[in-house]
């Protein structure tokens, strides 16, 4: 009995923590969208909206 509560107690607390684990690593990896560019500058003077400044 002196041991039974203490480790039944680390035994909850690790499976929280390890399906807390799973469930952020999955949430991460599902994440991998790439964001829409914003091509509302002036094309003829930016590149990927950024102005670029003298000739190449």
């Amino acid at each position: 009995m002196k041991f039974l509560v203490p480790g039944v107690a680390s035994a909850v607390v690790g499976a929280i923590l390890g399906i807390g684990a799973v469930f952020g690593v999955t949430a991460a990896a599902s994440d991998n969208t790439r964001p829409d560019v914003d091509t509302s500058g002036n094309n003829t003077s930016s590149l990927l909206n950024q102005v670029e400044y003298g000739s190449r």
